[in-house]
């Protein structure tokens, strides 16, 4: 009975000892998840985040000269990473753009030294978002307005929309090269007030709103270009990018990439409101890379995201908790 006497503060203060450190450990996981944002990495950061709660969909633009049955082919991986990252589900849409290539228009076709007997074959099974065409200069040496401009865009933006009415409403866009700057552009043109801005635009000899695009779709909530793009200074797609694109966007760049400069894939990364800490690099060139690391940043970026548009989860208070012991 004495020792019972004199061990019973003892364990009590044990037990309250065991509670505050629980406690403790408890505040001090809360604090790190919520300060991680400023003290850690960014990609560390962002791999923290929660899963989204429902599945994604996701539109996948492919580059010049591709379709969408061969840049699903060719992100097999990135695709199987993405499955495995996002277990409430993830859908990916990849349709064919709408302008069927000549040989004359791939570059690495030699239509030079293409022989007579040859000129019936079909033509090869390549597309595009659109067609650059450099204005053919006059014979003074001058060329009257841009240098160049973007045929067909309008095509391609009427294909865009049929995809959106047809299997969205989708969460984002990923874009590969053309696709890339595509994606940019489709974010944009999606976004609250754009039409008043390409109004505006057109004024000034920029290129009439896509009616197409009117309503079809609500804005995205990301985009991602790898080895996209946006154009030189050019009043005929201002608009796109004056004022600058809000939709979160985050952009690959390969360090080996010698088919789009560098420069033309920061024109992208400088036109969109918030840039920093959203440019990755990988050592490699023009393709989509499926290494750990570079998938680690897309996984991120999409769960920051999603965790932002789903709004705040609630947690259980402190207080609340029932300690075991």
């Amino acid at each position: 009975m004495i020792y019972d006497n004199l061990l019973r503060p003892l364990f009590a203060r044990a037990r309250s000892a065991q509670t505050s450190i629980a406690r403790l450990n408890l505040l001090r996981g809360h604090l790190i998840r919520h300060s991680s944002s400023t003290t850690a990495p960014a990609e560390e950061s962002n791999n923290m985040a929660q899963n989204p709660t429902k599945p994604l969909k996701i539109l996948m633009l492919h580059g010049y000269t591709q379709t969408g049955p061969l840049f699903r082919n060719k992100t097999r991986a990135l695709e199987k990473s993405l499955a495995k990252a996002f277990p409430a589900g993830i859908t990916l849409s990849y349709p064919t753009a709408p302008i069927r290539l000549s040989r004359a228009q791939i570059p690495t076709f030699d239509t030079d030294g293409v022989k007579a007997d040859d000129t019936e074959e079909e033509e090869p099974d390549a597309y595009a978002w659109w067609v650059r065409k450099d204005k053919i200069e006059q014979g003074n040496g001058k060329v009257e307005g841009e240098g160049f401009s973007y045929e067909g865009l309008e095509t391609g933006f009427a294909k865009m929309a049929q995809v959106l009415k047809e299997e969205g409403p989708f969460d984002g866009v990923i874009g590969f090269s053309q696709g890339g700057a595509a994606a940019g552009m489709l974010a944009s043109i999606l976004e609250p007030g754009r039409k008043e801005a390409f109004e505006k635009a057109q004024e000034k000899g920029g290129m009439p709103y896509p009616q197409v695009m009117d309503g079809v779709h609500p804005p995205l909530k990301f985009a991602v270009s790898y080895s996209g793009f946006a154009p030189a200074a050019n009043e005929l797609y201002q608009a796109f990018y004056e004022p600058k694109i809000k939709t979160p966007m985050l952009h690959f760049l390969g360090s080996l990439d010698t088919v789009v400069e560098e420069s033309r894939s920061l024109r992208l990364a400088e036109a969109c409101e918030k840039k920093e800490g959203r440019i990755v690099y990988h050592p490699g060139g023009h393709f989509l890379p499926s290494q750990k690391q570079p998938v680690s940043a897309l996984v991120g970026f999409i769960r920051e995201i999603m965790a932002e548009a789903e709004g705040p989860k609630k947690e259980e208070s402190v207080e609340d908790m029932d300690v075991p012991f």
